[in-house]
């Protein structure tokens, strides 16, 4: 065996696909053994949790990223904190998720573990049960790799549930810190650039920085949701759409870190429209609005937190009060402007 040229039994192979004794190793002696818990390891088709207490939220996504790990996070961390994220900003505590894995005929089996282990420290790191899964195998060329794919489970924190019909003029916008982190972070891993100052992910769980708010401030934060794909931008443009209203952006107040704006300038990109994994939008009552940002702020996670803007009334969509004086729209691009991440 060379450094290049592994031997067979390091790779995942068709056979891992079978569902024969290759596969029962692969699951038990790479998979399972990084999630073993009372709800996964009987092996069942499904995973029992019990009774559950409080009103159910669900969710799924999947998570396809080229390169699978990047400056700040890897494919596994991605799954976890994208699916716990998507429950959060709807006011829900994850309580179990599922791991459905893609492998590609000839993956590295050490990539896999890598994926693995991440996936299960995020997993401890956002207090979520792996609770089941599933494995399949494409033919080489088939594939990319690693894909996962999951789904989500939470209870609703204090029966907070968004509320976009109760948007209203005068309610601010708050970004719970810079844009673009994320999507600078996977460019810089594709494209091998190499940059005077590092650019991290921002992926993260957001459960902790924000369900507490949820409790201290209740309906005051009237809606919630994280800036993934498409970024700030796409994002408020759907929430103008829920809420049937105009925001208004300050451009002086958006947070951007200066080496994500350094490379948007070079490659002509907009950092509204950058994925993050780890930021919030909220949309909060007036009266409040200082009290959650104080809030935001006193987490690790949200000390780059500002209001952004507010709700006014108008024709729904978005704007943006630019340095110049003037006003622009914010629309959903038009094709594909950016290169693809995941």
């Amino acid at each position: 065996m060379t450094a290049d040229r592994p031997a067979s039994k390091d790779l995942i192979l068709l056979s891992h696909g079978e569902g024969g004794k290759r596969t029962r190793d692969l699951i038990e002696g790479v998979i399972a053994r990084h999630f073993a818990n009372p709800v996964l390891s009987p092996f069942l088709d499904s995973g029992l949790l019990g009774r559950i207490d409080g009103e159910i939220a669900f969710t799924a996504d999947g998570h396809v990223v080229t390169p699978p790990f990047f400056p700040g996070g890897d494919i596994g961390r991605l799954a976890v904190c994208g699916t716990v994220n998507d429950l959060a900003v709807c006011g829900a505590k994850g309580i179990a998720i599922s791991c459905g894995l893609v492998l590609e005929e000839g993956t590295p089996i050490e990539t896999l573990d890598r994926a693995l282990a991440s996936m299960r420290a995020a997993a401890d790191e956002a207090d979520v049960l792996v609770a089941c899964g599933d494995t399949k195998v494409v033919e080489k060329g088939k594939g990319d790799g690693i894909f996962i794919s999951t789904a989500g489970v939470g209870v609703l924190v204090d029966g907070w549930r968004p509320a976009p019909d109760a948007v209203r003029p005068g309610d601010r916008i708050i970004l719970t810190g810079t844009m673009g982190d994320h999507y600078v972070a996977v460019l810089i891993a594709r494209q091998k650039l190499s940059l005077s100052a590092p650019v991290l992910s921002d992926m993260a769980p957001l459960g902790d920085m924000i369900l507490p708010l949820l409790k201290q401030f209740g309906m005051a934060v009237r809606f919630m949701r994280d800036p993934t794909r498409g970024g700030v931008g796409v994002t408020l443009n759907e929430m103008a759409s829920s809420t049937k209203t105009r925001f208004v952006l300050s451009e002086e107040f958006l947070p951007v870190r200066e080496s994500v704006r350094g490379v948007c300038e070079i490659l002509g990109f907009d950092p509204l429209y950058l994925a993050n994994e780890g930021k919030a939008l909220l949309i909060v009552a007036p009266e409040a609005a200082q009290d959650v940002l104080a809030a935001l702020r006193r987490h690790p996670l949200g000390k780059e937190a500002a209001i952004v803007g507010e709700a006014q009334e108008g024709t729904p969509g978005v704007r943006m009060q630019t340095l110049a004086g003037g006003l622009r729209a914010v629309d959903y691009p038009a094709g594909d402007q950016l290169p693809r991440i995941c």
